[in-house]
């Protein structure tokens, strides 16, 4: 047995009942939290005018929007709006957001089929597992975004999950997806380019494609990840690191959330801002002459102090630390447009200096560090650094704060009495023999 054919037998076997309780809890909040992404992602104007080019027929939900559609366009939509925020969950060691790519493909897919919330659960924990583990093992290319790469194979994972497909078949779907990946582009998130958004929802449609193709007898290739993922996105491919401790070492347990509305190589920055706001007030804008950041390599990247939209906001460092000085705050609202259009946050993202530490690129991924010092007119320097972000596994967010996002995100389109229904019934499934068809009905409510 190869080491593919191991890790087919693991996805294969997945069940969401025979997973320890910690997991199936923390499934609940990753569910959760992917859906009031979505929820609020749907709220954009771009994606609903996307939505509307796409008939209201078929059993696929597209929640947020009160209404169904076909299969494969609900995973497109759903994965697109599910990113449009830059606040779905992600996984430190995968380098990206496991959440997001496999969720709406499944839950399309066992809407389709009539699917129990087992076999849904049981899908996403596959689709998950499979994606973060394959993120992991590989290095994709400096040029590449991570949307839409090995979350393909992470939503084609759960496809096939939902088919209860054994291993042999889960393996060909397996190779097949490697094949339908996404030539992606990290200057789209740099330039704000909304097809960025897009990518996720790919990967959602392309894992329903995987199994469409692996059940009509198409093949792919004997080992399409070590093809696509050891030589064409990336030269690095690492097949221990993809199968150790399956079953027992969880990436689902070692996911983070995120409060900063931004790209997550933003929050440690973010992080250390609240640091120093924690001991005395943050400067007003007029009493800045400058702020340095120090950070590892990823971040330094995002250095662009004059986004356009508010895409490019979410992955500039100097606008981040700006909006967060000016609005104090780094929720949704301090990346709106209103922020980007603001006087007073524009100038002062022009005072606002990133730069690599290197001896700070080599804490990765077990941290993500970075220190900022704010020099004010008056002479005094205020300093914060920090390791690892908070919403990282090791420095976990509350649940508390968990349910206020999830309502805050979900309360731009549902009133919060439902909202909150939703994230109640959103938990038992993970907890409870619960119904998935009551579930998505609650998900349809129309939008205010």
């Amino acid at each position: 047995m190869d080491y593919l054919d191991a890790f087919s037998g693991f996805a294969a076997g997945l069940d969401i009942r025979a997973s320890p309780a910690p997991v199936r809890e923390q499934l609940g909040w990753i569910l959760a939290d992917t859906v009031a992404a979505i929820v609020g992602g749907s709220a954009e104007p771009e994606l609903r005018a996307l939505a509307g080019k796409h008939r209201a027929s078929g059993s696929a939900t597209l929640p947020g929007l009160g209404r169904t559609c076909d299969a494969d366009a609900a995973a497109l939509l759903n994965g697109t709006a599910g990113t449009f925020l830059e606040m779905d969950e992600g996984n430190r060691f995968s380098r990206g957001h496991p959440a997001v790519h496999v969720i709406p493909a499944a839950l399309a897919l066992c809407e389709q089929r009539g699917a129990g919330a087992d076999l849904f659960l049981s899908a996403v924990l596959t689709g998950y597992e499979v994606g973060s583990r394959l993120g992991a093992a590989s290095r994709l290319r400096g040029a590449m975004h991570p949307h839409g790469t090995w979350g393909t194979v992470g939503a084609a994972a759960s496809c096939a999950r939902v088919a209860e497909l054994g291993p042999k078949a889960m393996r060909e779907a397996i190779n097949i997806a490697s094949s339908l990946t996404t030539a992606t582009s990290k200057q789209t998130m740099l330039d704000g380019g909304l097809v960025r958004n897009v990518y996720a929802g790919l990967s959602n449609r392309n894992g329903l494609l995987a199994l469409q193709l692996a059940e009509s007898g198409f093949s792919g290739e004997r080992d399409g990840l070590a093809s696509v993922f050891g030589k064409v996105v990336s030269e690095h491919f690492d097949t221990a690191e993809l199968t150790r401790g399956m079953g027992t070492q969880w990436h689902v347990l070692q996911n983070y959330f995120k409060l900063h509305s931004c790209c997550r190589f933003n929050h440690g920055t973010l992080d250390a801002l609240d640091q120093i706001a924690a001991r005395e007030p943050l400067p007003a804008p007029h009493q800045v002459q400058q702020v340095l950041v120090r950070t590892y390599h990823l971040a330094a990247e995002l250095d662009g102090k004059a986004p356009h939209n508010t895409l490019a906001a979410k992955f500039s460092v100097p606008f981040a630390v700006a909006t967060r000085i000016v609005h104090g705050s780094s929720a949704l609202a301090s990346f709106s447009w209103d922020a980007v259009r603001d006087p007073a946050v524009q100038a002062l993202a022009q005072k606002v200096e990133v730069r690599e530490d290197p001896s700070m690129s080599a804490r990765l991924p077990l941290e993500r560090p970075a220190r900022v010092e704010i020099r004010c007119t008056d002479g005094r320097v205020l300093a914060g650094e920090v390791g690892v972000n908070r919403g990282d596994d090791a420095l976990p967010y509350s649940h508390a704060e968990l349910r206020a996002k999830f309502l805050d995100l979900t309360g731009r389109v549902w009133p919060q009495a439902h909202a909150g229904r939703v994230l109640d019934a959103t938990l038992a499934l993970c907890g409870d023999a619960a119904s998935l068809a009551a579930w998505t009905h609650l998900l349809r409510e129309p939008p205010r």
